[in-house]
């Protein structure tokens, strides 16, 4: 999926206009929520951790949300600042486990090649010190 269009659907969906966040080349985005440093690679660190799924564990687990400021989902994992998005053209079957399933996949790549295209830094700036 092109950047331009990620970018714009999690600027949509995330609530709180305020927080940093970044962006992973599948659609995984890492929400800061104690910013510091350089963010890409506080996220970094983070999706290295949480990212890659390991079968039997809550690194396993995921949860789907459908959006309402979107089409599409949200595919969450065990670390509740990384989420995915699923875009309603990516797949055909629409089931709750199918586009689990797919947006865990996309996290586990993204976990694993570790590739950020978008960088979001809301600090203000006393706070990017």
């Amino acid at each position: 999926m092109e950047t331009q269009i990620l970018v714009d659907v999690w600027q949509r969906i995330l609530v709180d206009p305020r927080k940093s966040w970044v962006l992973f080349e599948q659609g995984t985005c890492v929400v800061l929520t104690a910013p510091s440093g350089e963010l890409a690679e506080q996220a970094t660190e983070i999706l290295k951790q949480f990212g890659q799924v390991h079968a039997g564990s809550p690194a396993g687990d995921f949860g789907v949300i459908d959006l309402v400021d979107a089409e599409g989902w949200v595919v969450t994992g065990h670390h509740n600042d990384v989420l995915t998005y699923v875009g309603p053209d990516e797949l055909q079957d629409r089931s709750e486990i199918a586009v689990g399933l797919f947006g865990r996949s996309k996290r586990h790549q993204d976990g694993t090649e570790l590739h950020v295209v978008h960088v979001a830094d809301k600090r203000g700036p006393a706070d990017s010190a």
